[in-house]
């Protein structure tokens, strides 16, 4: 005979269902779990500033000189596609910065820095991308447009004689009512042609000087440095 009070046989029955709506919603809860395969741990990894990439390679450090290909010409990079030329560009700017780094580093150590040519070849490169990716955009400027400028304009004369490139522009009002326009002079009087040619002569002499000491600077290279001047010709 069972003598224990109503209000344990309450309590009793209360825990009970509980415990059974726990036990539910636990296995209605459990086949919305996703299996461990799925899951995604946490994880941690070192820390890297990523400051050696602005140096060059160990394995060229104290090595005189260091091995390079040649520039990218522009035969080259026409056959490669936008992409591969956004890529190149930036593994170039990586590698100037680099070699901008060394050079610097060289100039503050009072050493020599290896193989200087790189850089040269590396800007080469660079200017032969700047020159494809436009060579593209008027390609395609002219096919949809017909300009080969990005912006519609003309040749135009100032008032010493000069020639540049107007740029058109928009205007609320019209030319003949803008007073800033009108002030502008886009001609230049008979008087002027005479100093139109003394500046050519002497855009072509400084032009002629600077070619003199070039050559003049190579000659005097190759006398320091015959065995180099037979290299580069065998070359």
């Amino acid at each position: 005979m069972n003598s224990s009070p109503p209000g344990v046989h309450i309590i009793r029955k209360d825990a009970q269902i509980t415990s059974e709506l726990t036990r539910n919603l636990f296995h209605k809860n459990l086949a919305k779990v996703e299996p461990p395969h799925q899951l995604k741990f946490l994880h941690t990894t070192l820390s890297r500033s990523g400051l050696e990439e602005f140096f060059d390679d160990p394995k060229n450090w104290g090595e005189k000189t260091v091995k390079s290909g040649d520039a990218w010409n522009i035969k080259q990079l026409r056959g490669k596609s936008s992409e591969d030329l956004h890529k190149l560009w930036y593994v170039l700017l990586k590698e100037k910065n680099m070699l901008l780094t060394l050079e610097q580093e060289s100039k503050r150590q009072q050493r020599p820095m290896p193989s200087p040519e790189r850089l040269e070849k590396v800007q080469k490169s660079m200017k032969n991308i700047d020159l494809v990716v436009k060579e593209r955009e008027t390609a395609l400027r002219l096919l949809q447009t017909g300009h080969e400028k990005p912006v519609p304009g003309e040749w135009r004369n100032d008032f010493l004689g000069r020639t540049y490139w107007y740029t058109y522009k928009e205007w609320p009002i019209p030319w003949y009512l803008n007073k800033k326009y009108k002030k502008r002079k886009f001609f230049y009087l008979p008087h002027v042609n005479h100093f139109i040619r003394l500046r050519l002569e002497k855009h072509l002499c400084v032009r002629a000087r600077r070619q003199n000491l070039e050559k003049k600077r190579q000659k005097v290279l190759h006398m320091k440095f015959p065995h180099l001047a037979v290299k580069s010709q065998s070359q």
